[in-house]
């Protein structure tokens, strides 16, 4: 599929900047990704569907690649994962971390070496460590005490597995209060204030199978400011420093994690990806200096930075409500494929695309169409006045935590996921059916 549509000059505050970098603008009022013009691909597929360019997630991956050229950088697969992007991942060098048994098979079974994926999670059952173990996992993080005698037990007396511990190091960071794990008061990882982290160190040391190789810790996630980041690198090296003066072990790595924040909307914060690689190398080498440790090997962990910004999804309008001041726009999808307004208020920068529209904007709140007053996909939006069912909107930044976070609420069925790139569209996950809803009801 290709686009022959003429490119019009940007209208007044037209602003794509959060938009993937392939975007442009098309003489009928829409867009083109990837050289392809987004109206088609909803004609082609049906709505909603999730529009992901290929070129930009490869050049996220190559950016970080850059940014962080003596680290291991890892993939966080929850933030979205299929087969395709799992090729993308791998040819561009990057490792993968993965929460589950059904990630790391996927990623396995698409050709993904298995040393190069790390398994997390902070309530692995035993078939995620069964898995791990069966597919050979690089390494494991251990997030829990009893996690320690489990691993060990499946591994065997004869047996090898290299493992990172997940150290709770006590910095508040993140966007929302449900997305940030760096504190005591939530239920990742091993604390430092109260020992935890110490107790389990010393039991992992006393299990000869298993391979402690570093420290693990993740402050959360939409984190802007690089100061978290320093100050938790500062913490994970004094107790690497304790680690080596209490039982003679230095660590060779330390992973800190990812979080880094994008922005959703035109004009909101993001992280800068330079400014973090440099502040962090420079504290890294200067903790490292004055504990006398040598530089371990970094380990970064982004996946909204890499997908988030790659992706659109694409609704068509249902129906148009004005209700005293306020004008609802009810679309084809919503909670279902995209809890995370509900979830923790994400705000998000609708546009309507496929027609020209000259009418005056009006603050308008876009809604799903579920069975719940707060299946808002983006309040606050602003949208053409004479907005109307049958437009066709396009949400940009909707490449993570949307598809891989959605239901089956209503049974209406979970969106494709097109990739674009240099004029072609391609299905890379096909939209869920009534077919296969009733292929998992096997109780009549």
């Amino acid at each position: 599929m290709t686009t022959t549509a003429l490119v019009t000059k940007p209208q007044a505050g037209d602003d794509l900047s959060i938009w993937p970098g392939s975007t442009t603008r098309l003489s009928h009022g829409g867009l083109s990704v990837g050289g392809v013009d987004l109206s088609e691909i909803a004609e082609r597929f049906g709505t909603p569907t999730y529009v992901l360019d290929q070129g930009e997630v490869r050049e996220r991956c190559r950016m970080y690649r850059h940014a962080f050229p003596d680290a291991e950088v890892l993939y966080a697969a929850k933030a979205f994962l299929s087969r395709a992007t799992v090729r993308w991942i791998e040819e561009e060098g990057l490792g993968l971390d993965v929460c589950s048994a059904g990630e790391l098979e996927l990623a396995v079974t698409a050709g993904f070496p298995g040393e190069r994926i790390v398994l997390h999670g902070n309530a692995k059952s035993p078939h995620d460590l069964e898995a791990a173990l069966r597919l050979g996992v690089g390494r494991i993080v251990i997030d829990s005490p009893s996690e320690i005698a489990r691993l060990a037990a499946a591994v065997g007396p004869e047996g090898h597995q290299k493992v990172m511990i997940r150290v709770v190091p006590g910095v508040a960071a993140g966007g929302h209060a449900k997305i940030r794990t760096g504190t005591d008061d939530q239920k990742f990882g091993l604390s430092l204030t109260d020992g935890q982290a110490h107790h389990a160190i010393a039991r992992v040391l006393g299990q000869p199978q298993l391979e402690l190789t570093g420290l693990h810790c993740h402050l959360g996630s939409q984190i802007t400011t690089v100061k978290p980041y320093f100050v938790a690198l500062r913490r994970m090296v004094g107790l690497m420093a304790r680690i080596r003066d209490t039982h003679g072990v230095v660590l060779t790595e330390l992973d800190i994690g990812g979080g880094h924040g994008i922005a959703y909307r035109p004009g909101e914060p993001a992280l800068s990806l330079t400014a973090l690689a440099r502040r962090l190398r420079a504290e890294l080498d200067e903790s490292c200096a004055a504990a006398g440790l040598a530089v371990p090997r970094f380990i970064v962990e982004p996946g909204r930075a890499v997908a988030g910004p790659a992706g659109v999804a694409l609704y068509r309008v249902l129906a148009v409500k004005h209700t005293g001041d306020q004008t609802f726009v009810a679309v084809d999808g919503g909670m279902s494929d995209n809890p995370r307004p509900a979830l923790y208020g994400v705000r998000y920068a609708p546009r309507l695309i496929g027609r020209h529209s000259v009418a005056a904007t009006r603050t308008a709140t876009v809604v799903g169409r579920h069975c719940e007053a707060g299946d808002i996909l983006a309040a606050d939006a602003e949208l053409p006045g004479d907005i109307r069912p049958g437009d066709l909107l396009a949400v940009p930044v909707a490449g993570a935590y949307q598809l891989s976070m959605a239901s089956g609420y209503n049974l209406v069925g979970r969106p494709p996921v097109v990739a674009v790139h240099d004029g072609h569209a391609r299905l890379l996950v096909r939209r869920e059916t009534l077919d296969d809803f009733r292929a998992r009801d096997v109780g009549l």
